[in-house]
């Protein structure tokens, strides 16, 4: 509370007065003073129970609107809730900032918004991460979730195509002869990691497949295209596989998993080198340490995790997708 200053009439007044005069003012003052702090506690009481909004002026400390981005891996209104969660929880806890999600039509146009800086903050892939990263200067693998450490490929076909199970990355040479499709061309999951499988089996997919090899564009698409019975096999993100089974979405009776891959390093944030002169200094730190204190403790950020897939985020660094630049650089998806 600001304590007023007296004028020097005042002053003089107050010192001309009687005894009983101070005493009573005396009195009266300690009694507001009383019931100041009471209402200073009822205030700090109320404090702990009403949620500052992100923008008010008392707590700015950032400016601008982040744009997110993310790889269009699966089916657009299960994107468009993920990442909504995403920019609502960032808004939330960024003083000053509001966020978006920006949706794109493939891999490519995830890292061509990276590249021209349209797009700020990136869910990519491992390969599309390495491809922006490369791209862009500067720019910094954030964070990844805990199953991207070791995340893995299913291969998958109907019950009745007759294809016996594969105990191991050779024995996907029983694949020869039959169609298949993977995901998007620039998948990391749906197809730079199947498709380096397939090769160390001594699997061309340009000579050895039946038909021309298939690009469905996402995971569930390639779900779909097998259960349709338009390819034999389809390789994608084993991830959207066991959500998909435990959701009670993928028909298991139906269909069945014939391989499960080796673990690889996936998915990461991607962040842009010059956060914080766009937004304001400490902007970059602040937004690292929102999505990797992710916790399951809080409603919010649990619901993101569990759209996500995942128990919490952690911290990553380039040389865990060298593996991954080096297979895309062989069969020309990095040059």
């Amino acid at each position: 509370m600001t304590q007023r200053k007296q004028n020097p009439m005042t002053m003089n007044i107050l010192a001309t007065t009687s005894h009983r005069r101070k005493r009573s003012f005396r009195k009266t003052a300690a009694l507001v003073a009383v019931g100041a702090i009471g209402l200073a506690a009822c205030g700090s009481d109320k404090a702990k129970t009403t949620t500052t909004t992100a923008n008010s002026p008392s707590t700015a400390k950032f400016h601008g609107t982040l744009r997110i981005g993310a790889i269009p891996d699966q089916k657009i209104e299960k994107l468009q809730r993920q990442f909504s969660a995403v920019s609502d929880y960032l808004a939330l806890h960024l003083p000053g900032i509001k966020a978006e999600y920006v949706p794109v039509t493939d891999y490519k146009a995830a890292v061509s918004g990276f590249v021209s800086t349209d797009l700020d903050l990136v869910w990519f892939g491992g390969l599309s991460g390495v491809q922006a990263r490369l791209a862009v200067k500067g720019s910094e693998a954030i964070a990844q979730r805990d199953i991207d450490a070791k995340f893995t490929s299913v291969f998958i076909a109907k019950k009745s195509s007759g294809i016996a199970t594969i105990a191991d990355v050779a024995g996907l040479a029983a694949l020869k002869g039959h169609s298949l499709t993977f995901g998007s061309e620039a998948s990391t999951s749906g197809r730079l990691m199947p498709q380096s499988f397939l090769k160390t089996a001594g699997v061309d997919v340009d000579k050895d497949l039946k038909g021309k090899v298939g690009f469905s564009g996402s995971h569930d698409a390639t779900i779909e295209l097998v259960r349709a019975g338009t390819y034999e096999v389809g390789a994608l993100n084993s991830s959207v596989w066991d959500k998909g089974v435990a959701a009670g979405t993928i028909n298991t009776k139906d269909l069945v998993v014939l391989f499960r891959s080796p673990p690889f390093f996936d998915y990461h944030w991607v962040a842009q080198p010059a956060l914080d002169a766009k937004y304001g200094n400490g902007f970059h730190d602040a937004l690292s340490a929102l999505i990797l204190g992710l916790s399951a403790d809080d409603p919010k950020a649990a619901a993101i995790l569990e759209l996500f897939g995942a128990k919490k985020f952690m911290t990553t660094q380039p040389s865990n997708y060298a593996a991954i630049e080096k297979i895309g650089r062989e069969i020309g998806l990095i040059r």
